[in-house]
């Protein structure tokens, strides 16, 4: 589990492809390693990996055939910057909101202008992911977790402050650029829920409004 508060800012060293995935190797800038072990998780562009070698400035983690098709991570090279974070433990502060560092999507930034020192974001979420994005609700995007203020159908408003553009992946943004999203944990788990025994069957249409008014969730 992790905060979506980013702690670093890395560097892609290597890019290994390895029988149909991949092996990256980081270095971790700022990241401070001290009580880092082999098998610890790293969140990379809000990814979960698991450290399999250190170095005295980075880590390397293999990634597999289904993230690198299911995230933007297929897309990095040698040299391209990361939003980096650890694991939290039962002392971090939770600063941001509880991120699984499981990717629901990927998203296309549509615009980014200037609001007096911050920035406003719109970003193109996939069909599938928008009905769990809520406004004023939290939303993790290549790993920083930030929150929604405007939803217009699968198109999302965020306003970002100096000090986030200056220390994550925001500040390198332009129109065009993919990014990785993991909506709220409560939202996935909510729906799931409130299907009840339907959640058991592959052949049921999901949370609709009529779902919700057979069960008198709206009237």
């Amino acid at each position: 589990m992790f905060t979506g508060i980013i702690q670093s800012v890395g560097l892609i060293q290597r890019l290994e492809p390895r029988s149909g995935d991949a092996r990256l190797m980081i270095e971790t800038g700022k990241l401070p390693l001290d009580g880092v072990v082999l098998g610890d998780s790293i969140a990379v562009n809000g990814v979960c990996l698991t450290a399999v070698a250190l170095t005295e400035h980075g880590f390397a983690a293999d990634v597999s055939r289904e993230t690198l098709t299911l995230t933007t991570l297929g897309d990095l090279k040698p040299g391209s910057r990361v939003n980096l974070e650890k694991a939290l433990t039962l002392s971090t502060p939770l600063g941001g909101h509880l991120v699984s560092g499981h990717v629901d999507g990927v998203g296309t930034l549509l615009e980014r202008h200037e609001d007096a020192r911050s920035w406003r974001l719109r970003i193109q979420a996939p069909d599938e992911v928008a009905r769990y994005i809520a406004h004023k609700g939290s939303i993790c995007v290549d790993g920083t977790s930030l929150t929604v203020n405007r939803v217009e159908g699968a198109v999302f408003e965020l306003n970002i402050v100096p000090h986030t553009i200056q220390e994550t992946l925001i500040g390198d943004y332009r129109p065009g650029t993919r990014v990785n999203l993991e909506v709220d944990l409560i939202a996935r788990y909510l729906e799931r829920l409130l299907l009840g025994d339907q959640a058991a069957n592959p052949q049921a249409p999901g949370l609709t409004l009529q779902f919700l008014a057979e069960h008198g969730f709206v009237k």
